[in-house]
């Protein structure tokens, strides 16, 4: 089965643990990729070559600011992973409710023991 392309969609990009690790770092504002590269241990050209992926997928903006491109994050973009994940919440809900019932029940038996 062939793989999709890293740039279909926000899926496939942040597949990649790097590219997880730019939209951490640019949680906190917007970098020039000569910072996102430091930061991260990175070349600047393997930080641009992420960066441009992740900007095709709608998760990075960029905007010129003199000589430099500044890359912030756009999360409107996971949306979809968001919506895709929620759908396990009620999962992981139900699951930790049965486990706290099971915790109750073996306290009660301790206390009755």
């Amino acid at each position: 089965m062939a793989r999709a392309a890293t740039t279909s969609d926000a899926f496939n990009a942040i597949a990649e643990p790097q590219r997880r690790e730019i939209l951490v770092l640019l949680r906190a504002g917007e970098r020039p990729v000569g910072d996102v590269a430091r930061e991260l241990g990175m070349s600047q050209p393997g930080a641009s070559k992420h960066l441009r992926v992740l900007r095709e997928v709608g998760l990075v903006r960029v905007r010129g600011e003199g000589k430099q491109r500044l890359y912030g994050l756009d999360a409107r973009g996971l949306r979809p992973v968001h919506e895709w994940v929620g759908g396990f919440e009620q999962f992981w809900n139900e699951s930790f409710g049965r486990l706290d019932t099971y915790v109750q029940e073996l306290k009660q038996t301790r206390q009755e023991g």
